[in-house]
């Protein structure tokens, strides 16, 4: 029986720098789909660069020219999750879009699928630095998107101007990774809502005013 073909590309690229459009796009599509599946089922310190591009119809010579290592496949997924993630809200209300933020983290930690994904990512951040590095980009790039929000707030007057946007969309989601990471609890909406009206009260007094 004659074997479907694999994608393949021959031309090497940095994980994260793959042009848009063509063969290029559908490889990584592939791969990224099939490393974060991987994830999902088997964590980070399981991944293995044949299973994966078995997985993706990808010849493994491929995977290995592209990203070289597992850290580079989640180096790679990390961006992709960033470029795919959904825009900040704009409710009307600062207390509606930090609601909305909120729910976001509490609904992407508690899926069956992409929570087990981020706590594998977040496990490989802890022992290997250009992970840690990869993670970091992931969550700044998703801080800046909803920075908007604050300054919106701020121009409402529903806080203090020269609010820090970034401390206090931390305060927000902050408790929720606590939970998810270090007590392994529940993340339910009323934490949720909990978290979101403390840091809102600490903002209006003040606690996030940048020095």
């Amino acid at each position: 029986m004659e074997q479907e073909p694999h994608l393949t590309e021959s031309q090497p690229a940095t994980p994260g720098t793959l042009r848009p459009g063509g063969r290029t796009a559908k490889v990584r599509r592939a791969v990224l789909d099939a490393a974060r599946d991987a994830l999902a089922e088997t964590g980070f310190h399981a991944l293995n660069m044949d299973r994966i591009a078995a997985s993706a119809g990808v010849g493994k010579t491929t995977v290995y020219r592209r990203w070289g290592s597992p850290v580079g496949l989640v180096t790679d997924l990390l961006h992709d999750m960033a470029e795919q993630s959904l825009p900040a809200s704009d409710t009307g209300s600062l207390a509606g879009d930090l609601r909305a933020n909120a729910e976001l983290v509490r609904a992407t930690l508690t899926d069956p699928r992409m929570g087990a994904v981020f706590r594998a990512v977040i496990s490989a951040a802890g022992c290997d630095e250009e992970c840690a590095r990869a993670l970091a980009g992931f969550y700044r790039t998703r801080l800046d998107e909803w920075t908007p929000v604050v300054a919106k707030g701020a121009a409402r007057g529903e806080i203090p101007a020269g609010t820090d946007p970034t401390e206090l969309l931390r305060a927000v989601s902050a408790p929720l990774y606590y939970r998810f990471t270090v007590t392994h609890e529940e993340v339910t909406a009323g934490v949720a809502e909990r978290a979101v009206t403390a840091a809102l009260a600490a903002a209006k007094d003040g606690v996030f005013a940048r020095s």
